[in-house]
């Protein structure tokens, strides 16, 4: 596979990205315990059938975290500018990477032919939902002694695991990606650079989900945190055209637990865009 990399100068960071493949634009949109080798498998299987795209966010990954502020919808639309990608793509977005998706879309729908939302929310949904409360305390301690070992395991404990399982129930090397992944997110947030101010609109993205009227694509795990298992099901039922797709067996990153499943599901849905 014949892959281009290289930095972007986009709103004054340097953001490192991926491309592949021709076709139509799938582009993939990391969650915020990770960066862009959490789509490894996805990024591979897709350059046959599309021109993939994927980058870390700043402040994440190769992405180094850069002083003053910033919003990630502008530096989003920033790299997609820059990189001339054709329109309308798919973006595929796992948790904050989804959120980010959705606002996206609803500023340019033009631009987005389907969405992929993994383990995600809209940004400003608020439901009743429990979770584990003394898991985050205890991250939010470890984070301010400068514990990064201590972040990143209960990272894995909340968020890989999720709920109801142990370590010993996942696949061990998965695990230890994901964890060196959140280790970088940590080291990169401890050094205290960079402010991210979320992008101000008229409505949440939550009250204005009439608005996108693309197929999307919902995916949870199974034993992802309740409240973004709630949010699927609020999604589903306030997209247009939306349908929600179940992982069993995993947590919050599905597609690094069950890569041929996830596969499947995407690919299924990509048949009727």
């Amino acid at each position: 596979m014949d892959i281009k990399s290289g930095y972007a100068e986009i709103n004054g960071a340097r953001l490192y990205y991926e491309m592949a493949g021709s076709g139509r634009a799938f582009i993939m949109i990391h969650a915020g315990i990770a960066d862009c080798r959490m789509w490894d498998h996805e990024f591979e299987a897709f350059a046959s059938s599309h021109l993939v795209m994927r980058f870390d966010m700043r402040g994440y990954g190769k992405s180094l975290p850069v002083e003053g502020e910033f919003n990630i919808q502008d530096d989003l639309a920033g790299l997609l500018e820059r990189l001339e990608l054709p329109a309308p793509a798919i973006l595929m977005g796992c948790s904050m990477g989804g959120g980010l998706a959705i606002d996206y879309a609803l500023e340019a729908p033009e631009k987005v032919a389907a969405l992929i939302l993994v383990g995600s929310g809209p940004p400003g949904l608020e439901l009743d939902a429990e979770g584990p409360d003394d898991l985050f305390a205890q991250s939010e301690a470890a984070f301010q002694a400068g514990d990064v070992n201590r972040v990143a395991e209960l990272d894995m404990q909340i968020w890989f695991d999720g709920m109801g399982r142990g370590a010993e129930d996942v696949d061990a090397l998965a695990r230890q990606k994901a964890y060196d992944m959140a280790r970088l997110v940590t080291e990169h947030e401890l050094k205290d650079i960079g402010k991210h101010t979320r992008k101000d609109f008229d409505k949440p993205a939550a009250e204005r989900l009439h608005e996108l009227t693309m197929p999307v694509l919902a995916i949870v795990g199974e034993n992802d945190l309740p409240y973004l298992r709630l949010a699927a099901d609020y999604m589903v039922e306030h997209l247009p055209k939306a349908s929600k797709a179940l992982i069993k067996n995993a947590g919050h990153l599905p597609n690094m637990e069950h890569p041929e499943l996830f596969r499947a599901r995407v690919a299924g849905f990509l048949d009727g865009v």
